[in-house]
């Protein structure tokens, strides 16, 4: 790829709403976070730190207090939350606590997630559960409460939520977190349908592998046997440089799709893969 090619991104106004970002501590989170706020959004800054589940490394309280600050620095308001997103009182008190402090929730960025690597007859259950809960009852809990809001409010609103290349095609070594992605796109082509009639839209984006610390540090646990194998079967993560993408790149997407420019996009699953599904 040509590293002299200039990108001009667009902006958008998202000035007097309020985005609720899940898993809001690192990576893709924090760079939702960041690019909501440049573009006017208050933000709600949802993420249960120092959380141990898996093997991996998680965020810390202190990464979601540098988001939150990094966002407050932008001129906005920024709430952080400390909620589990598989824990059903946790979401219900964590979208109360959001309305409370701004009145309203316009957008709600499903992005918590994990991932560990294991094959499919060798996987512990507390893996499968970790995964699945955290990937998929956490997007149907988020979306079930914040889409209970803008029922009841009648003001429409936006659900953007993180899939995955993994969700379209198989993932060799990742069976659960694949299964789980396949089920949040099914879940927000159903959603879609189900909201259509209160004026919400509600869309995801399937990102190919993307340089976070989450993913570096799931590497570094797991070793490097399973991507190996992965990319022995279906070869580099995509066709553009073979590299992993950046996390600004993923949300761009988000923000398009939150934004009225999206206004007819709906049960969408947006491809930010440089054509990993395509090979």
């Amino acid at each position: 790829m040509d590293e002299a090619r200039v990108v001009n991104l667009p902006s958008y106004d998202f000035s007097d709403q309020v985005v609720m970002v899940t898993g809001a501590a690192r990576g893709m989170g924090r760079s939702h976070v960041l690019h909501f706020a440049d573009n006017g959004a208050d933000i709600v800054a949802l993420d249960i730190p120092e959380d141990d589940a898996l093997e991996t490394k998680r965020a810390s309280n202190e990464d979601l207090e540098q988001t939150v600050s990094a966002a407050g620095e932008r001129g906005i308001d920024a709430l952080p939350v400390f909620a589990d997103v598989t824990v059903e009182s946790d979401v219900e008190g964590a979208v109360d606590a959001a309305i409370d402090e701004f009145g309203r929730i316009d957008v709600l960025v499903n992005n918590a997630g994990v991932g560990d690597f294991g094959l499919l007859t060798e996987l512990s259950e507390s893996q499968w559960d970790v995964v699945l809960n955290v990937n998929l009852k956490g997007v149907w809990l988020c979306s079930k409460y914040v889409g209970q809001h803008f029922i009841e409010e009648g003001r429409g609103g936006n659900i953007v939520s993180t899939a995955s290349t993994a969700g379209v095609v198989g993932q060799y070594g990742m069976g659960h977190y694949s299964a789980s992605k396949h089920g949040v796109i099914g879940l927000t082509k159903s959603l879609a349908l189900e909201l259509a009639g209160y004026d919400v839209n509600v869309n995801c984006v399937v990102p190919t592998g993307t340089d976070t610390p989450g993913v570096a540090e799931t590497s570094r646990v797991y070793g490097s046997e399973y991507v190996e194998r992965a990319q022995e079967l279906s070869g580099p993560w995509n066709i553009l440089d073979g590299g992993k993408i950046d996390a600004a790149q993923v949300s761009q997407a988000f923000l398009w799709l939150a934004s009225d420019a999206a206004r007819y996009v709906t049960g969408a699953a947006l491809p930010v893969d440089a054509g990993f599904t395509i090979k």
